[in-house]
């Protein structure tokens, strides 16, 4: 295929999966069952954070994270007592575990306390052309406070060549206004078009089979090569192609 056909072929694809029914099956469902801003960008950035796995136990565990904050993710985060932390003993996705989420916590308050929220904090550092820069200023404030070592791999950081494929898909979901009801579009201070795509296993092997990729690590040099070629599609909404990549890849096994 020539350019002109791979884009044609990923436009169909992404009027495809960038539909309502995405949204049973992937953890973009966390932050839609919440209306208020905090509580949306909140139970989203948690619901990211453990996105990696098999997507039926994310999902529950997700959700799991929602219950033991009663269901008001904001009020618990400005609010919870040591008791209320102790409630959150025996939680665990993989290697995020109880110690994890109860640092979050402790950092999600210090984050509305002190740097006006999570809109503020990556709008702040973002770039002409990237949201990379303004991730690792997140993950420097993030851990600003005192905070187990161990909890650090839980937050990715662009300067160390890491795709950062997680936080890269929260943006996603609260800067992106799809006009389909998908990714919820909260955030006004970002542009859609310096966002990169969320590259894992599964988007990553779809670009590289229709040679929009051409390095064979899923690593930041990575992302910026296939965020170039985005780009070229379509300078506004690149991430759009998120949907195509991933949709060919889980959904079809192209």
């Amino acid at each position: 295929m020539n350019q002109k056909e791979i884009k044609d072929f990923l436009d169909e694809k992404v009027l495809q999966y960038n539909t309502l029914d995405f949204i049973d099956s992937d953890p973009v469902q966390i932050p839609h069952r919440f209306s208020a801003k905090e509580d949306i960008e909140i139970a989203g950035f948690l619901a990211a954070t453990i996105a990696w796995g098999n997507r039926k136990m994310i999902i529950n565990n997700a959700n799991k994270m929602m219950q033991l904050m009663g269901n008001s993710p904001y009020d618990f985060v400005m609010n919870f007592s040591e008791n209320d932390l102790e409630n959150l003993d025996g939680f665990v996705h993989r290697t995020f575990n109880s110690d994890d989420l109860k640092f979050f916590m402790q950092s999600l308050r210090n984050i509305y306390q002190n740097h006006d929220g999570l809109e503020q904090i990556f709008a702040k550092h973002q770039t002409s052309d990237s949201m990379q820069a303004s991730i690792s200023n997140f993950k420097q404030t993030f851990f600003e406070i005192e905070h187990p070592t161990r909890t650090t791999k839980h937050i990715s950081d662009p300067l160390n060549n890491s795709a950062a494929k997680r936080i890269n898909m929260y943006l996603r979901w609260m800067i992106r206004d799809d006009k389909q009801g998908v990714d919820l579009g909260i955030w006004k201070s970002i542009p859609t078009s310096i966002l990169s795509c969320p590259l894992d296993v599964h988007s990553g092997n779809v670009a590289r089979k229709l040679n929009i990729l051409t390095r064979k690590q899923n690593d930041a040099k990575a992302l910026k090569e296939l965020d170039t070629k985005l780009r070229e599609m379509d300078a506004n909404d690149p991430v759009k192609y998120d949907f195509a990549l991933f949709g060919l890849g889980v959904f079809e096994g192209f």
